[in-house]
């Protein structure tokens, strides 16, 4: 039986979880900019180490346990802090951090799923929104606002609301794509190689709306799409 452990790719699950934990402490000192951009950073993370021990043949029971403790960290509780202190939450008493502790339960339990299912019922589509597309969500919802309206002022429903939304779809048995169901081995259309490089060109020049525009598209489409199969299922079951 092998003993240790395989350093790059775990080094990279830490590094997403410094991510999230300086999000954390950026949130509290009010700087929630900061604490945004972390949480983003931290995708890039959660993207390179799963690739790395994917490349590397390197992929551990441990390394899965640790990337979801990370995950945890940088996509469900930072997210939650993030939007309680920046959204005023406090201002609705117990349910403005009922809301944001709803969104780490369901996190857990996001995680907690896909663990259970993997290589089993799970898919190369994700079952409920992925918990670091949730926390993408809330991180560029604070860019895009502060860019676009400045600092948030008073109290907000429509983002007491949006927790419970993210919590429901996490949990919930919507199919969300992901960039592993592309291989990239294969030859794509050459338009495809456009749009990709039009995407990045827009994220540089205005990275808080693209990425917040990305990230709400994402959700709606999966919305939509598991909305449309759902119906699709149940005329099919009727017909028979």
């Amino acid at each position: 039986m092998k003993k240790g452990i395989y350093l790059l790719p775990n080094t990279l699950t830490l590094c997403g979880m410094f991510c999230g934990f300086y999000a954390i402490l950026a949130s509290f000192k009010a700087h929630f900019v900061y604490a945004a951009w972390a949480i983003l950073i931290a995708n890039i993370f959660d993207g390179l180490d799963g690739w790395v021990a994917r490349l590397t043949n390197s992929t551990t029971k441990f390394g899965v346990e640790l990337d979801s403790l990370s995950d945890l960290v940088a996509f469900g509780v930072a997210p939650a802090v993030l939007i309680y202190s920046w959204g005023d939450l406090h201002s609705f008493g117990r349910v403005g951090w009922g809301a944001a502790f709803i969104f780490v339960i369901c996190g857990a339990l996001r995680l907690a799923r896909y663990n259970v299912q993997m290589g089993t019922t799970e898919s190369k589509a994700f079952t409920g929104l992925p918990i670091p597309g949730a926390g993408t969500v809330i991180a560029s919802l604070v860019l895009f606002y502060n860019e676009v309206w400045g600092p948030l002022a008073g109290r907000n429903y429509l983002i007491l609301f949006l927790p419970f939304l993210l919590a429901a779809l996490m949990v919930s048995t919507l199919k969300f794509h992901g960039l592993k169901e592309i291989n990239f081995r294969e030859r794509k259309p050459f338009w495809l190689l456009v749009v990709v490089g039009t995407a990045f060109v827009l994220i540089f020049i205005y990275p808080e709306i693209v990425i917040f525009l990305f990230a709400l598209t994402y959700v709606i489409w999966g919305i939509i799409e598991g909305t449309y199969l759902f119906h699709k299922k149940r005329r099919s079951k009727e017909t028979v």
